[in-house]
């Protein structure tokens, strides 16, 4: 069977299954889960693919709600990768209800490409993208190690087949003071919250001398419990984020040094400690986007190159472009005004907009999973362009 009947034939098998993909994404969305805690998620995902023929295996890597789902037997093997998080209070305000149900149809869609010229398509559940780097532990445990390229699509206001993400390392702080009276004897305490508001100050006075694309931004989650006591304790939690990994050690050397000073300055004890998990940049492939691109347009969406005022966030897909030859492309479910982690994104995801998305997405990934297994000359390109970049 030619490429593009197979195509053909991978359209129609997500145009025959996608009420029950948008009820899969419908489901996720009413019930929305932290990371690391998507049971129901994971279940309804899992028991779904394997209904249709795939090889499950479920708590893979050590992770409770991670999964992966195998059809075939043969080379090129190809990751479709699903995440299904939500964000506390904003339940599914990144949209991750319409990534998991694309990557699902996608793969089941596949099987027909699969049965005709061989390779393996293997679905990813990937749990904790938001917060706890699931990607980031799976990479670290194997469970990429044999995959030839790797894809998923968010939602988004562009449609597009790259995206821009920055390296990204969590930081907690804490300050340790001393109580008193906070009018009769103040001069009898340390005041950890002082501290705090201190190193805030700097790092606001360090963000008009870093590189334009970095970030520095983070929350108090303790400050006090009376306002007539010197507050003994205090804390933050912190995202630093960089262009590159070189630049976001020497922006954690900068950041680190607010907070010794705020320390020396008032005389609270600073504790600290960087998270064990860093996002790292994405590494898009050209030649794989450029495929994704060309079966997206041909669906009626135009592509859109990735532009600095979209903005820059960070995910663990990126730990995963650097390993594997992959794409993080995006489709459009809400105008441009929508922000991603908003409740106007969460309804946009499940809107008839976010259903037609994840439907498109679906399509798109399969369409390009057979430009892959049907053609091996265009697996040697995407693999040489890894290599070169």
């Amino acid at each position: 069977m030619k490429k593009e009947e197979l195509k053909t034939k991978v359209k129609e098998q997500v145009n025959l299954r996608h009420q029950e993909l948008i009820e899969l994404s419908l489901k996720i969305h009413a019930n929305p889960e932290l990371g690391l805690q998507e049971r129901k998620a994971a279940a309804w995902l899992s028991d779904y693919i394997e209904k249709n023929g795939f090889r499950v295996e479920r708590g893979i890597t050590g992770l409770k709600t991670a999964f992966r789902g195998i059809y075939g037997s043969g080379k090129p093997l190809i990751a479709l990768v699903a995440e299904y998080d939500a964000l506390p209070e904003l339940g599914h305000g990144c949209g991750h209800n319409i990534i998991a149900s694309s990557a699902i149809g996608a793969g089941i869609a596949s099987k027909v490409a699969i049965d005709q010229v061989g390779g393996s398509i293997l679905i990813l559940g990937t749990p904790g993208e938001e917060l706890f780097g699931g990607k980031i532990i799976m990479v670290e445990r194997g469970a990429f190690d044999k995959v030839d390229i790797a894809m998923m699509v968010h939602p988004g206001t562009r449609n597009m087949a790259t995206t821009q993400t920055l390296a990204c390392i969590p930081l907690c702080v804490e300050f340790i003071g001393k109580s008193a009276h906070a009018a009769a004897q103040p001069h009898k305490g340390i005041n950890a919250l002082e501290a705090m508001i201190m190193a805030f100050t700097a790092i606001n006075s360090l963000r008009q001398q870093i590189r334009e694309k970095a970030r520095i931004h983070g929350i108090i989650t303790d400050g006090g419990k009376a306002a007539n006591v010197v507050p003994a304790h205090s804390a933050a939690k912190f995202l630093v984020r960089a262009e590159d990994s070189a630049y976001l050690e020497e922006l954690k050397e900068k950041l680190l040094d607010c907070f010794i000073g705020a320390s020396l300055a008032t005389g609270a004890q600073l504790k600290y400690e960087w998270g064990d998990k860093t996002y790292a940049p994405m590494n898009n492939n050209p030649v794989l986007a450029q495929l994704f691109s060309h079966n997206l347009e041909s669906l009626g969406r135009k592509i859109e190159p990735y532009e600095t005022r979209f903005g820059f966030g960070s995910t663990d897909m990126g730990n995963v472009s650097q390993l594997v030859p992959s794409i993080h492309a995006s489709v459009t479910i809400a105008p441009d005004e929508v922000s991603t982690h908003t409740p106007e994104f969460a309804k946009a995801a499940a809107s008839e907009a976010g259903h037609a998305a994840l439907v498109d997405a679906a399509k798109a990934m399969a369409m390009t999973a057979v430009d892959v297994l049907s053609e091996p000359e265009t697996l040697t390109s995407i693999k040489e362009a890894f290599r070169q970049k």
